[in-house]
């Protein structure tokens, strides 16, 4: 599975498939060039029990490290896997 970023502006998304059909999603808004707050997680269907929805927060969460960037989860599912994995809260916003 391809996981890919796309940005426009200060908004963003974590996803995949393609542009005309995507089957997941972990959309974010820079509110700050180093803060990130994740607004929304979507899976289709299609894939549910297969642990994407944990890959598009990983990937997030890597991101974040990779440029120096806190995160701020306003999504639930986001922030219910960064809470239960100590080893990701060190990109949390405080």
């Amino acid at each position: 599975m391809v996981i890919k970023n796309k940005k426009v502006g200060n908004k963003g998304m974590f996803y995949v498939g393609d542009d005309g059909n995507i089957v997941a999603e972990l959309v974010y808004s820079m509110a700050a060039p180093d803060k990130m707050v994740i607004e929304h997680t979507e899976v289709d269907e299609s894939l549910k029990g297969k642990s994407v929805g944990l890959e598009l927060v990983s990937t997030a969460v890597e991101y974040a490290r990779s440029h120096q960037i806190k995160i701020v989860p306003l999504c639930p599912f986001a922030k219910s896997v960064i809470a239960d994995r100590p080893g990701m809260q060190d990109v949390l916003y405080k």
